[in-house]
């Protein structure tokens, strides 16, 4: 069973450039503002991935617990991940990512 290390801190979208905050009620994943993640955790919050590659949404699953779950690809290593969206998360950006499945 994986472990769940609780990190919510502010960063610097290495996509998009923007700053994002916290979340606050949860741990921040990736950015509201175009939707990528970095690949930088083997277990949520662990940070012991050593690939550090960008993680690109391309996809969307809807879960009855979840909601709306954003599916990534690293670009670099091409792993694939699965986050909750965040409720800041641009939905314009949700709504294309789920024409994509």
């Amino acid at each position: 069973m994986s472990n769940f290390t609780v990190i919510d801190e502010d960063f610097k979208c290495e996509n998009c450039g923007r700053y994002v905050r916290k979340l606050g009620y949860s741990c921040r994943n990736h950015c509201p503002y175009c939707l990528y993640s970095k690949h930088v955790d083997k277990n949520p919050g662990d940070r012991a991935e050593e690939c550090k590659g960008q993680l690109e949404p391309i996809g969307l699953e809807i879960d009855g617990k979840k909601g709306y779950v954003i599916i990534f690809k690293c670009k670099k290593c091409g792993m694939i991940r699965k986050n909750k969206s965040a409720e800041d998360d641009d939905m314009d950006l949700i709504i294309k990512l789920s024409a994509k499945h």
